[in-house]
Formats: C-alpha cells, sequence, structure tokens
C-alpha cells in the first residue's frame, strides 16, 4: 500500500487524487497503525524546514518511519520540503533533518554558480540519469522530464 504521511504539513489530498486518477490505490497515514502496511512511502511538505521538521517530530511518527526505511527498506520519495527533511540538515531552517539521505540541502543563491540564476528555478527540465538507477528503470523515458518549481538543491 502507497501511504501518504499525514504529519499535520502537505497537501495530501492533492496525491490522494493524483493517484485515485491513475487508478493507483494509496491512502493517508496519520498514525501509526496506518503505516503498518506501507510498501512505499510518500513525505509531502509545505512551508517552512523548521516548521515541518517540527511538525514530523510532534506527530510520533518518525520512530515508525525510520524503522519503516531504515530498517525495513520501504522506499520513500519526500516531495517539496518533504525532499528537504531526508537530508541531515537544510539551508533553509536550523533543525536537524531526518538524516536518511547524507547531504545538506542548500539555497542556489548561496552557490556562486547560480546566485545571479532567477529564483525561484521554474520550469519544465530534462532529467540526466545513471544508467545503473533503480530508480528510473521501469516508466521512465531515458531523459525524462520533470516541472521543477525550488530554490533549493540536495548537496548529497
Amino acid at each position: 500500500m502507497i501511504r501518504i504521511i499525514d504529519y499535520g504539513v502537505g497537501n495530501i489530498q492533492a496525491f490522494l487524487t493524483l493517484f485515485k486518477r491513475q487508478g493507483i490505490t494509496a491512502e493517508k497515514a496519520s498514525t501509526i497503525e496506518e503505516l503498518q502496511d506501507a510498501t512505499r512511502l510518500i513525505l509531502p511538505g509545505v512551508g517552512h524546514f523548521d516548521h515541518a521538521m517540527q511538525c514530523l517530530n510532534d506527530s510520533g511518527l518518525r520512530p515508525e518511519l525510520e524503522r519503516l526505511v531504515l530498517k525495513e527498506s520501504v522506499p520513500v520519495i519526500g516531495i517539496c520540503v518533504g525532499m528537504q527533511m531526508l537530508a541531515d540538515s537544510s539551508e533553509e531552517g536550523t533543525l536537524p533533518g531526518l538524516g536518511w539521505i547524507p547531504g545538506k540541502v542548500k539555497s542556489f543563491a548561496s552557490n556562486p554558480l547560480m546566485a545571479k540564476l532567477p529564483m525561484p528555478h521554474m520550469g519544465w527540465n530534462t532529467l540526466q540519469t545513471k544508467p545503473a538507477s533503480r530508480l528510473f528503470q521501469v516508466g521512465f523515458d531515458d531523459e525524462p522530464q520533470f516541472y521543477f518549481l525550488h530554490s533549493y538543491y540536495f548537496d548529497a
């Protein structure tokens, strides 16, 4: 079961509607019990990094999520601030991240090579994937396109 983590931050209904339109079963999880049948996890997030981290920490879900992701290897994708939370930290806040993926989320503005680019970065871009990438093995073109709207990047 695809479980969308409902910790008080994020547009859960938008994800549920998207999956329903695609004929894919997905449900929200706001309790530890609702996470028990998770085979995939989506960590959404809207707003500021510290607020999202504090909400997740206060939700009581973090220990069970860490068990599922780190011990049971349940795949997880972070979207928007949810992606930032997967890192050790983010320049957008001061709280520590989950640290599930080593690295730091940085502002494009803090990188001299990117500081003069228009922010937020917005539009369609083609990704150059690595041939052995497990993430893009099934259901993607050789150079998939995604829509971006962001001012931060993950420096793994």
